[in-house]
């Protein structure tokens, strides 16, 4: 079987994200269904698919794959926490939003989800 080095996992992620960025979101999702194949374990591809959602701003895609995907495979992830919290304000439910941007700001080993969680509670 091919498998692809941290380094080109890193590369196409990159890709994935300035498609994304450039809103190629069909040529985004391509790309970010391989890394998703060779790089299961890796919890930046489903960050990577939850600002996907976000971009193409399909909000309840994106709580929706965050809880039934993303979540079960990596409950720690702080980053994740904060999408969830960015999607779940923009779809008017803040109540609910607050309550992940919290779990978010309590998770001090990721700083970047730990800002982005507390600039959306502002």
């Amino acid at each position: 079987m091919l498998d692809i080095t941290a380094e080109e996992a890193r590369l196409l992620l990159n890709v994935a994200l300035m498609a994304t960025g450039q809103n190629r979101f069909q040529s985004a999702a391509k790309i970010l269904a391989v890394l998703g194949r060779f790089r299961p374990k890796e919890a930046s591809v489903a960050v990577a698919n939850a600002i996907l959602f976000i971009s193409m701003m399909d909000f309840t895609g994106a709580v929706e794959f965050i809880d039934r995907e993303a979540l079960p495979r990596f409950p720690q992830s702080a980053m994740l926490k904060a999408f969830r919290g960015m999607a779940l304000l923009r779809m008017d439910r803040r109540s609910e939003a607050m309550v992940s941007l919290s779990e978010a700001v309590a998770d001090e080993s990721d700083p970047a989800a730990v800002q982005l969680a507390k600039d959306l509670m502002k």
